[in-house]
């Protein structure tokens, strides 16, 4: 029972926190632009009246565009119940597992696509193919980090991943610190992050699956994507980063929910500075880039095929 309310708990806050931490990327932007900016609280305005909006649709859109939101919000919610954010346990194991995770994102990015192409406008459909094309640059060096340090730990569960790192329970070191290099890239490429992408510069290509939604169903599309970021993070540091929470479900289960969004907060804090010190790369030749993360991803495996 402690573990199901652990869950919801976990839901809830990442839910909540959420939209903070994608306002603080933008405030992050405007102080190193030396502009005023919009407020750390912009985001939970906009969702507000987005909730509060009447929803229209295409009557040419299908079913994909339709329940594409609660999908991509469903999965979001679920991976945070079952990610082990607030203890070193994950509440409910069979969601905290890496190919239970990665394929419940490629699940939501599907439809995410999908929804582009099924609304017959030309650039959300060019927004489609654009995620799927980062779905393609991105996900091989994040399941190749992924499993080379499970190959060390002897599970795909993150929790006992986690643990293993955790403890020092591993054979090899120098294939763990190069996954988790390649491992921590790829989610910073996944975030959206400059060089690789930026939502405010191409609102139209990159959100364009998101164009022929409105009202409730473009805030709850609006909080999954939040939402997602937050888990990516979070993802990482239950993996590579496992210190500081508590082994138990309990009262310090809220010490360890504090630590978590310390975590958060610097991690969001360090991809804000990187985005807002680098230019922009041309999306052509962002695969020369990605090829260089698998390199190291695949590094990780001849170590751990060696056991260093």
């Amino acid at each position: 029972m402690n573990n199901i309310v652990l869950a919801v708990l976990q839901g809830v806050v990442v839910m909540a926190v959420a939209p903070f931490f994608s306002g603080l990327g933008r405030v992050i932007r405007a102080k190193m632009h030396n502009r005023r900016g919009p407020s750390i609280m912009q985001d939970y305005r906009d969702l507000a009246k987005l909730f509060a909006r009447p929803e229209s649709q295409s009557e040419d859109a299908s079913f994909a565009l339709r329940i594409m939101p609660p999908l991509f919000f469903a999965v979001a919610f679920m991976l945070a119940m079952g990610l082990p954010l607030f203890t070193t346990q994950s509440p409910i194991p069979v969601f905290g597992d890496a190919i239970t995770i990665m394929y419940s994102l490629a699940l939501a990015r599907f439809f995410f696509a999908l929804c582009g192409v099924d609304s017959s406008n030309a650039y959300a459909g060019i927004g489609g193919v654009r995620e799927l094309l980062m779905s393609v640059l991105i996900e091989p060096s994040m399941l190749l980090a992924l499993f080379a340090a499970a190959l060390v730990c002897g599970s795909t569960d993150i929790a006992t991943m986690g643990q293993h790192i955790m403890t020092g329970a591993i054979d090899a070191p120098v294939a763990v610190i190069l996954a988790s290099i390649a491992f921590a890239i790829a989610c910073y490429m996944e975030l959206g992050k400059l060089p690789f992408d930026q939502a405010e510069a191409e609102q139209e290509l990159q959100e364009g699956p998101l164009a022929e939604l409105s009202g409730p169903s473009l805030a709850m599309a609006k909080l999954a994507m939040s939402m997602k970021q937050v888990l990516v993070v979070a993802w990482f540091c239950a993996i590579f980063v496992p210190w500081g929470e508590p082994a138990t479900v309990g009262a310090a289960a809220v010490l360890g929910a504090v630590i978590f969004l310390v975590k958060c907060l610097i991690d969001f804090f360090v991809c804000g500075v990187v985005e807002n010190s680098c230019s922009r790369s041309r999306f052509k030749v962002l695969g020369n880039q990605t090829w260089a993360v698998v390199g190291i991803a695949v590094l990780a495996f001849v170590f751990v095929v060696v056991g260093v």
